[in-house]
C-alpha cells in the first residue's frame, strides 16, 4: 500500500481543518455541559466552536 499525502509547509491552511476543529469543540462542549453544567469551560468551548465555524465560513466562501 502506498499513501500519498499532499501536505507541505507552505503556509496554506485548508478550510476543512477549521470545520473539523469546530465540530471537535462542539462535541467537547456538549460533553462538558452534560458532565458539569454551564461552567466557564463550557462557555469557552462554545465560543471556540463559533469562532472556528466563522473562520471556516470566511475562508471557504470569501
Amino acid at each position: 500500500m502506498k499513501y500519498y499525502l499532499n501536505m507541505g509547509i507552505d503556509g496554506v491552511i485548508e478550510p476543512i481543518y477549521f470545520l473539523i476543529t469546530s465540530l471537535g469543540f462542539a462535541i467537547l462542549s456538549f460533553i462538558n455541559y452534560r458532565k458539569s453544567g454551564k461552567t466557564l469551560e463550557t462557555i469557552y468551548l462554545s465560543i471556540l466552536t463559533v469562532f472556528f465555524l466563522i473562520c471556516f465560513i470566511i475562508l471557504n466562501f470569501y
